[in-house]
C-alpha cells in the first residue's frame, strides 16, 4: 500500500529537523583535533560520525518506533511499518577531517525499496537540500525561505560540468576508460565530490555527477532530490535505483550521452 501524504509529510519534517540537528553536532568537531579511526574497509570514522548518527537514531525511533533504521556506523534496526530510514551522518568524512566544508549529513526514507524522502544538510555552508516524492526539491540557506531546486537545460555533454568524487574509484572497478571518456567529452571536470556534487547537479550548477562505487546510504537521499529537481538518478545502466552500488546524476538532457559511456558503447546513438 502506498504511503499516505500525512505519513510522508510527518517523516519529511522529522528528516529535515534531524539532519540539521545532527549537522550542528558535527560542527562541534569540525576543524578541531579529533581522533580518526579506520573501519574494516579502511574508510575513516570519527566521534562526530557516531555521535550524530546516534542522535538521528534516537530521535527517529522515539517518534516512529515501528520504522526500520539503517545507518552507516551502527547495526540495522528492523521495523514493520514499511518505512526504512537510511542515514549517512557524515558523507565526506575524508573532507570533514581535513577541514573541507563540502561534507553533508544525509537522511532518507525508503518505501517499497525506493527512496521517497531525501535530505542533505551541509553544516559548514548553512545549506540544506530536501525533497519528497511529488512535493518538489528545495534548498534552505541559513534558515531563510526555501528556494526551489531545478536542474538546468544544458543538452550537450560538450557544454557540461562533469563532477566525480575520486578519479581512482574508476580504477577500483576497472573502468578508468569511463572517466577518461567522460572527461574528454565534457567542457569541465572537477572532483567536488560526495553528496555536494549531486546537489550541484540538482541546483543547475553542474550537469553530471558519476560515482563508480556507492553504498546505499550514500545514494538514498539523492534520488528524491534529483528526481524532484527534474533530473535523474540511476545506476550505470540507466536504472533508477539506489541499490546498485554505483550512481549517476544528470540534468536529464545529457543522460543518453553519459550512459553511452558508462555502458561501454561507442556513442549515444549505439
Amino acid at each position: 500500500m502506498p504511503a499516505s501524504p500525512d505519513e510522508v509529510l510527518a517523516r519529511l519534517n522529522l528528516a529535515r529537523a534531524v539532519a540539521i540537528e545532527a549537522g550542528e553536532i558535527t560542527l562541534k568537531y569540525f576543524r578541531r583535533s579529533v581522533e580518526v579511526e579506520r573501519k574494516s574497509d579502511d574508510s575513516p570514522v570519527t566521534v562526530a560520525d557516531r555521535e550524530s548518527e546516534q542522535h538521528i537514531r534516537r530521535r527517529v525511533l522515539a517518534e516512529f518506533a515501528d520504522d526500520a533504521f539503517l545507518g552507516e556506523e551502527f547495526p540495522e534496526q528492523p521495523g514493520n511499518s514499511g518505512f526504512r530510514w537510511i542515514v549517512d551522518p557524515i558523507d565526506g568524512t575524508k573532507s570533514f577531517i581535513r577541514g573541507v566544508p563540502l561534507y553533508g549529513t544525509m537522511v532518507s526514507v525508503e518505501r517499497d525499496a525506493r527512496a521517497i524522502i531525501g535530505v542533505v544538510n551541509f553544516p559548514p555552508l548553512g545549506e540544506c537540500a530536501y525533497a519528497a516524492k511529488g512535493q518538489g526539491a528545495w534548498l534552505l540557506r541559513d534558515g531563510g525561505e526555501a528556494e526551489r531546486l531545478r536542474v538546468n537545460t544544458v543538452d550537450r555533454l560538450s557544454e557540461s560540468l562533469f563532477v566525480t568524487t575520486a578519479v581512482d574509484s574508476f580504477d577500483m572497478i576497472g573502468r578508468r576508460d569511463a572517466f577518461d571518456r567522460l572527461q574528454a567529452a565534457s567542457r569541465v571536470t572537477r572532483t567536488w565530490g560526495d553528496c555536494y556534487g549531486y546537489v550541484l547537479v540538482a541546483s543547475g550548477r553542474a550537469e553530471v555527477m558519476v560515482d563508480p562505487v556507492m553504498n546505499v546510504w550514500d545514494a538514498a537521499a539523492l534520488q528524491p532530490i534529483m528526481e524532484e529537481a527534474g533530473g535523474t538518478f540511476t545506476d550505470w545502466k540507466g536504472n533508477a535505483t539506489i541499490h546498485a552500488g554505483e550512481g549517476i546524476a544528470t540534468n536529464g538532457h545529457v543522460l543518453g550521452e553519459v550512459l553511452a559511456i558508462t555502458r561501454g558503447l561507442g556513442s549515444a546513438d549505439d
